[in-house]
């Protein structure tokens, strides 16, 4: 189970990031060259939320089945001190928790600011944050800090 977990975490990845990436394109779009609000923005919205949202679902599980945040937990006055142990077991799973945090309020706040063009600036801004926030902690192939590969068989 934690094995196919992981591949569904790893895959969801990217997911997660190519909405991001496409609901900032259009966030910018639509501000920056004053375009109307469209019903397949919203859709943009919702759905960039929506994948956010199932992959913190499966790292929350991750995170409570892992045998890493488990050796972390259990042994936290020596893990903390090892870089790919205190990774997972803390600075990942905070700094997403973060960008999971900033993707979901923004969504729901987006959605009620009076303009097209608030809406749109307001998405842009605040999701290139949350794009920033989850670039730097997630464990890419050719990181010097914590490695793991960009896909994972199941």
């Amino acid at each position: 189970m934690y094995a196919t977990l992981l591949a569904l975490h790893s895959l969801t990845r990217w997911l997660v990031l190519g909405s991001l990436v496409f609901a900032i394109f259009r966030a910018y779009r639509g501000w920056l060259f004053n375009k109307p609000w469209l019903k397949f923005d919203d859709i943009t919205r919702h759905g960039t939320a929506t994948m956010a949202h199932i992959q913190f679902l499966l790292g929350v599980t991750l995170y409570f089945i892992s045998p890493i945040v488990n050796y972390f937990l259990h042994n936290f006055s020596t893990a903390v001190h090892e870089r790919a142990i205190r990774f997972f077991g803390m600075e990942h799973v905070t700094m997403m928790l973060i960008g999971i945090g900033i993707i979901s309020t923004v969504s729901a706040k987006a959605k009620q600011k009076p303009t097209d063009i608030e809406k749109f600036k307001f998405l842009a801004i605040w999701y290139t944050i949350a794009l920033l926030v989850i670039l730097s902690s997630v464990p890419w192939s050719f990181s010097p800090l914590i490695s793991r590969p960009n896909f994972r068989a199941f």
